[in-house]
């Protein structure tokens, strides 16, 4: 919030895209056959926007929310071999082949995607061993999961691995998903699985990772896909990249300062605008210092990390004192 006010988190706009296409895109690229997204809330755009994929492509919509791994056991007549679960609001270079090869030779229930972070506190985090059942070896990038631990204390942090929202699985996995019952695969279902001494691996992945479910870390993904656009698989959207990395798109209007800024379509910038996004058709009249600003809003005074919703007019009246 307020940038998910109007719409569901995978569709709130990285470089001029929903958030969602990203992950979609690695899917499509390792061949796989069927997508299908699983959502809740505001469920209503997200079936317009796969509509415009290709037609093995499709919506299943919750009557109320079934957690992550509820969600998916509502698709079980359909999940007959294996599949791939991908979080639909990271912004993340998956090379899911690599991760179907590791899988297959692991023999794992389960196999999933990690990534290195310095400070694992505000992550679920995973220890790896060389073997299944086997003791934590922390100097490993892959192997079989030993243990799971969520938002460790930095004492009681085991690993820098963490969770990075995309599982290949087995049919047979979701058996153990009660029927009906809001459910999480992170939470609830791996730990189960990994009780249950089924072997499960993981590995980590090379590129970018993001959760944009910060919403500053929209800023920070969208200047690593700028800086890393001829390495990584993504359509970068007309316009002009500066020379510290922004980006202003090629419909965009800016007679004032940009620095390690995005600027997207149809927007406008007359002051000046830092370390900020500025959605498409939004016009930026004062300053915008680490900040962001959703589609069509104003900004007639100064911000500072700040997050501004859709069609808001941001203006300071000095005379009254009055925002």
């Amino acid at each position: 919030m307020p940038l998910t006010a109007n719409r569901p988190k995978p569709m709130v706009p990285v470089l001029g895209r929903p958030v969602i296409d990203y992950v979609k895109d690695a899917m499509v690229a390792a061949g796989l056959s069927q997508i299908i997204v699983t959502t809740g809330y505001q469920g209503e755009q997200l079936v317009s926007h796969v509509s415009t994929w290709d037609s093995q492509s499709r919506v299943n919509q919750e009557d109320s929310p079934m957690g992550t791994a509820g969600s998916v056991k509502l698709l079980s007549d359909e999940l007959t071999e294996t599949f791939v679960v991908g979080s639909g609001d990271s912004v993340a270079s998956f090379d899911i082949v690599d991760l179907l090869d590791a899988h297959r030779n692991s023999g794992a229930k389960v196999t999933m995607a990690l990534w290195e972070v310095e400070n694992p506190t505000e992550f679920g985090i995973v220890g790896l061993s060389t073997e299944n059942k086997g003791e934590i070896d922390s100097s490993l990038s892959e192997g079989y999961i030993a243990k799971f631990k969520e938002k460790p204390t930095s004492e009681e942090a085991f690993s820098n691995l963490i969770n990075a929202g995309l599982y290949i699985i087995e049919p047979e996995v979701m058996d153990l998903v009660p029927e009906g019952e809001k459910y999480d695969f992170s939470k609830q279902l791996f730990p189960d699985v990994l009780s249950r001494g089924w072997p499960m691996y993981a590995k980590t992945v090379n590129g970018i990772w993001f959760d944009v479910g910060h919403p500053f870390e929209l800023h920070n993904a969208q200047m690593a896909l700028i800086e890393r656009r001829d390495e990584l698989p993504f359509p970068m959207p007309d316009g002009e990249v500066l020379p510290d990395g922004s980006f202003i798109s090629s419909s965009a209007s800016v007679s004032g300062h940009i620095s390690k800024s995005v600027i997207l379509e149809g927007a406008s910038v007359n002051g000046a605008v830092v370390d900020s996004v500025v959605m498409s058709n939004s016009r930026i009249n004062g300053v915008s210092e680490s900040s962001i600003i959703g589609e069509n809003s104003v900004v007639d005074s100064r911000i500072l990390n700040c997050v501004i919703g859709d069609g808001n007019h941001i203006v300071i009246d000095l005379e009254n004192d009055r925002r």
